[in-house]
């Protein structure tokens, strides 16, 4: 009788971990490019000019800001919050377009960064690159959001 209760328990224990084991496979599946960190499937291309918000979180640029992007330079910028107000004020020129984040992120990659990553959309926009050049050092860490993009006639 006791052996047969040891084996009810452990058949029972098999199925729970079966089951969490299927269900944590299921999470993971449904994982969009976004936010698994892998690599585009598509190839997006930067236009010469289009609209994006970037989200910024570095020791130079910090905040959210609507990037206007004309003949693959940066034409316009809005502070959508505080910092990021005086940062447009004090600093106009530091905001970058999405393809200077992209060659920051190759830099990055080839000068063996101790974090280069970025998470991509399916066409295989960026949007998120996140960078830590030595992570000993204080300070040297960016993460950089991109969002609500649309390209807009030249």
């Amino acid at each position: 009788m006791t052996a047969g209760r040891f084996r009810a328990r452990c058949a029972a224990t098999a199925a729970l971990l079966g089951a969490l084991m299927g269900a944590t496979a299921a999470c993971g599946s449904s994982q969009s490019a976004e936010s698994a960190g892998i690599e585009p499937t598509g190839t997006w291309e930067e236009p010469a000019s289009y609209v994006y918000t970037l989200t910024s979180s570095t020791q130079v640029l910090a905040g959210t800001f609507r990037v206007e992007v004309r003949n693959s330079k940066v034409t316009k910028v809005i502070g959508l919050d505080e910092d990021s107000r005086r940062q447009v004020r004090d600093l106009p020129n530091e905001v970058p377009t999405i393809g200077q984040l992209l060659k920051t992120l190759d830099r990055a990659r080839s000068e063996d960064a101790d974090e280069a990553e970025a998470d991509y959309a399916a066409d295989g926009l960026p949007v998120r690159i996140s960078l830590d050049w030595d992570k000993n050092s204080i300070d040297d860490e960016a993460l950089y959001t991109i969002s609500s993009y649309e390209p807009t006639p030249g």
